[in-house]
C-alpha cells in the first residue's frame, strides 16, 4: 500500500457531511491522539491495515510515552496480518508490545501472530474463547461482555457475529462511555463494519449482521472506528450508483477520491459518519439490509 501512510496523527476526526468541505486539505496520516494514547495504523499486503495503540508522543524522534499504567515505549497490536513490518515499525519507534488483539481468525488477520510471539514471547494473545480452535495460540479467550484494562484504558468485548460466528471487536470508551459523549473513543471492529460498508457474511446471517451493525450505530457518534482494510472508495463507488442523487454519500464519495488520489488512507471514520453516509448502517430492517447486501455481493461497476 503507501509506505507513508505508517506513523500517527493528531487532528481529530468529524461526523457531519460537511467533513467533505471542510478536511478537503486535511492529511490524515495515520493516528488520532484520545487521552494518553494514539493508534497509528501500518498498512499491508493489498488493502490491510494493522493497528497499534501506544502512549502518546513526547515530541522525541522514535520513542513514545504510554499511559499511565503502562510501562515506557508499551503497545497493543491489533490483528496483524503479518510480522515483519510490524516488528520494523514497532522496534523503529522502540515499543515494546505488551498485547494482541484479534478480531477474527482469519489469516489476514492473524497470520503474523506466531511470529511475533517468537519474537516477544510475553505477549498476551486475546481473541474470542469461542474461537480457541481457530485462534489456538491464544493466551486469554474473551466473550461478550468481557473488560479489560491495558496501558491504562478500559477496553470492552463486543460479540460482532455476521461476518465470522466468532467475530468480536474491541471497544476502547473515552469520558463516561455514554452516546452523548463528544469525546467517543476507539473502536477496533475487524470485518464487520467497512467505511461505508459491512463484511460478507461468510459464516452468519444477514439477522446477525445487521444486529451487530445496530450495536456499533449505537456507540457515541465522535467514536473512531478503525477498520480492518482500504474498502472505502469501491463501497462508496456503488453506494453513489445506486444512490446518485444522495448528498451525504456524494459529499464523502468525493472526499474519498481526493483522499486516494493523495495516497492517504481513509482510515479512521467514525460511527457519525457511518450513520450518515453508510447504507448497511442507514438500513432500516433486516429486510433492506439484506437487499443492500446482495447488491453489493453481485456488483462489478
Amino acid at each position: 500500500m503507501h509506505p507513508s501512510a505508517a506513523g500517527s496523527a493528531q487532528t481529530p476526526a468529524t461526523s457531519s457531511t460537511a467533513r467533505a468541505a471542510a478536511d478537503s486539505e486535511r492529511v490524515l496520516t495515520a493516528g488520532l491522539a484520545s487521552g494518553a494514547s494514539e493508534v497509528s495504523l501500518i498498512p499491508v499486503l493489498d488493502d490491510n491495515y494493522v493497528f497499534v495503540l501506544h502512549g502518546a508522543s513526547n515530541g522525541s524522534a522514535g520513542a513514545s510515552n504510554c499511559g499511565s499504567d503502562g510501562g515506557p515505549g508499551q503497545a497493543i497490536v491489533v490483528d496483524p496480518a503479518v510480522a515483519e513490518p510490524v516488528i520494523a515499525w514497532l522496534e523503529q519507534r522502540q515499543l515494546e508490545p505488551i498485547a494482541v488483539l484479534h478480531t477474527h481468525h482469519h489469516h489476514d488477520h492473524i497470520g503474523g501472530t506466531p511470529e511475533l510471539l517468537l519474537r516477544w514471547p510475553q505477549l498476551q494473545v486475546i481473541a474470542a474463547a469461542a474461537d480457541r480452535q481457530r485462534i489456538p495460540f491464544q493466551t486469554q479467550g474473551v466473550g461478550d461482555g468481557d473488560r479489560l484494562n491495558l496501558l491504562g484504558r478500559a477496553i470492552e468485548v463486543m460479540a460482532m457475529p455476521g461476518h465470522t460466528r466468532a467475530h468480536i471487536a474491541f471497544y476502547l470508551p473515552t469520558g463516561d462511555g455514554s452516546v452523548d459523549d463528544p469525546s467517543g473513543g476507539e473502536l477496533f471492529c475487524g470485518d464487520t463494519l467497512f467505511a461505508g460498508g459491512c463484511g460478507r457474511l461468510l459464516e452468519g446471517s444477514p439477522e446477525q449482521l445487521w444486529q451487530s451493525l445496530q450495536r456499533l450505530a449505537a456507540l457515541p457518534a465522535a467514536t473512531r472506528v478503525w477498520c480492518s482494510h482500504e474498502y472505502t472508495e469501491a463501497n462508496l463507488r456503488w453506494a453513489h450508483h445506486l444512490h446518485p442523487n444522495d448528498q451525504a454519500i456524494n459529499d464523502r464519495f468525493r472526499q474519498v477520491l481526493r483522499m486516494r488520489a493523495a495516497e492517504r488512507p481513509t482510515i479512521p471514520t467514525t460511527i457519525g459518519e457511518e450513520l450518515l453516509s453508510n447504507l448497511f448502517v442507514r438500513s432500516l430492517d433486516v429486510a433492506e439490509f439484506t437487499r443492500y447486501r446482495h447488491s453489493k455481493d453481485h456488483w462489478r461497476g
